[in-house]
C-alpha cells in the first residue's frame, strides 16, 4: 500500500511539473520579419508534385532535367522563395515530392514553378493550394544548413 501511494505521488508530481507552462516571451521583431500575423502563422502555396505525361525522355535527358530540377531548388532556396522540399518515398499514387513557396498567390506560385526543368518537360506536374502555417517555417533552410555534413 506504501508503495502505492509513494508510485502515485510520485506520478503526480511529475504530471504538476510538465504540465506547468514556461513562459515564452512574444518576439515582435522576429514576428515582423517573418511576416506572421497575430497567431503567428501566414500564408504559403504548397505545392503537390507528381508524375508527368512525359514518359518518352530518355535516361540521359531525364539525368540532364532533373540535375536542372535540383538546381532550381537551390536558388529558389537561397532567393527565400521556397522553404521546404523534398522527394517521397516510392508509393502507388505517383506523388514525386513537395514543394512549399514563401508566396501568397497561386500566380506567384505558378511563376515559381515554371523555373523548374523537369515540370516545364512534363516529367513532374505541378498541383497546387494555398496553405496557412506557422511563419517560423521560413527557417527551416537556415536550420538545415547547419545539421547537414554533405550538402547536395
Amino acid at each position: 500500500m506504501k508503495n502505492s501511494l509513494f508510485i502515485l505521488a510520485l506520478f503526480l508530481s511529475s504530471f504538476i511539473g510538465f504540465s506547468q507552462e514556461t513562459e515564452v516571451k512574444y518576439d515582435e521583431a522576429l514576428a515582423k520579419s517573418l511576416h506572421a500575423d497575430e497567431y503567428g502563422m501566414k500564408k504559403y502555396v504548397f505545392c503537390l508534385l507528381k508524375s508527368g505525361t512525359n514518359t518518352t525522355a530518355s535516361k540521359e535527358e531525364t539525368k540532364k532535367l532533373f540535375e536542372g530540377h535540383m538546381a532550381n531548388i537551390g536558388k529558389l532556396a537561397k532567393e527565400g522563395k521556397l522553404v521546404v522540399a523534398g522527394p517521397f518515398m516510392k508509393n502507388d499514387r505517383n506523388y514525386r515530392g513537395i514543394y512549399v513557396f514563401n508566396v501568397e498567390t497561386i500566380e506567384e506560385a505558378k511563376a515559381l514553378v515554371a523555373t523548374d526543368p523537369a515540370i516545364k518537360a512534363n516529367l513532374l506536374e505541378a498541383e497546387l493550394t494555398p496553405w496557412y502555417c506557422t511563419a517560423a517555417l521560413q527557417e527551416t533552410v537556415k536550420i538545415h544548413e547547419k545539421i547537414a555534413k554533405t550538402k547536395m
